[in-house]
């Protein structure tokens, strides 16, 4: 089947990692620190959440589908692990189970009504972020949750590699990247996502369901929303009920930077690792120079615009 053959681009991540280099490379000359296992240990912490969310919002994206309350949701599931464990006494990994649960239930609502219902995604996920943001504020009283139990926080701890601290929250990161590479790449359900995305029609056509595919991928995606959530309780040792309002923009952003395109069918989740690691590098490389956040935010906007371009001329270009 040719939309399977020439889903997965060998190289899809190429420009990607050739701008992270560039970008690495302008940075180093303007700040000494920024050459630094600490600093690259930092830069890597500082993306752990959104790239985990970016993750789900990957498989999202193959489909031609977008998830903008991916953000609220993971906010949520934070609020839910640490208000159940807080409240009740309930122990780490139940808390976590729940917290789970809740993202998850998000994630199917959202696939039901973009399948069922035949709504579309980004009606049904910009409804679900206001509703997932409510829900946050209702159950946790818009107060942060302190009183958060070590099991919740492990994934905040650290082991050493020369002079740089690394996270195992990281390392759980770039394992979930590597699971779902090579899912995608591999297996015939991680083949069928992209069917989906390039030509639905044609995919039903040969006996796939869809429907299903779709529903899949958006319980999958609730449950990457879910190991975030777990991701910055580790991180920030609270549960925090304001975070979430920027996440689902940045996980966007790092999809598109890395190659995926916007109109489904192409792209690979390595490169959204990438492209969240260029999030950050301009953001931490421009924070050494002494630019101002607003200015952080302009040239990712800059960069989101590009990369959407670039990926609508490639289209263009291969009719």
């Amino acid at each position: 089947m040719k939309i399977l053959r020439n889903s997965l681009p060998p190289a899809g991540t190429l420009g990607p990692f050739m701008a992270l280099l560039c970008a690495c490379a302008f940075f180093a000359t303007q700040s000494e620190r920024f050459l630094t296992l600490q600093n690259f240990s930092l830069i890597l912490q500082q993306v752990m959440v959104v790239g985990t969310i970016a993750i789900g919002q990957t498989l999202i994206i193959l489909t031609a589908g977008i998830d903008l309350s991916c953000g609220m949701v993971m906010a949520l599931g934070a609020i839910v692990m640490t208000k159940t464990a807080a409240d009740f006494g309930l122990s780490a990994p139940l808390a976590i189970a729940l917290g789970l649960a809740v993202t998850m239930l998000f994630g199917l609502a959202n696939g039901l009504l973009v399948t069922k219902a035949k709504l579309p995604p980004f009606i049904v996920t910009l409804g679900m972020l206001n509703i997932a943001f409510a829900i946050t504020q209702l159950y946790s009283g818009s107060q942060t949750i302190t009183e958060v139990p070590e099991g919740l926080t492990w994934l905040g701890n650290s082991f050493r590699i020369g002079q740089a601290n690394i996270l195992y929250g990281v390392v759980l990161m770039l394992a979930l990247y590597l699971i779902t590479w090579l899912y995608l790449r591999d297996t015939a359900p991680g083949r069928h996502i992209y069917a989906v995305g390039n030509n639905p029609e044609a995919t039903r056509l040969t006996g796939i369901s869809t429907d299903k595919v779709l529903l899949g991928v958006y319980m999958m995606a609730g449950v990457f929303y879910g190991i975030a959530s777990l991701l910055s309780v580790a991180r920030i040792g609270a549960g925090d009920p304001n975070a979430g309002q920027t996440e689902n923009l940045d996980a966007i952003t790092a999809v598109v930077l890395g190659g995926t395109s916007l109109f489904g069918g192409r792209g690979i989740v390595l490169g959204t690792l990438v492209g969240a690691l260029i999030v950050g590098v301009f953001r931490n490389g421009l924070t050494l120079m002494g630019v101002s956040s607003v200015y952080q935010i302009l040239v990712t906007g800059i960069l989101v615009i590009l990369a959407v371009l670039t990926d609508r001329m490639s289209r263009q270009g291969g009719r």
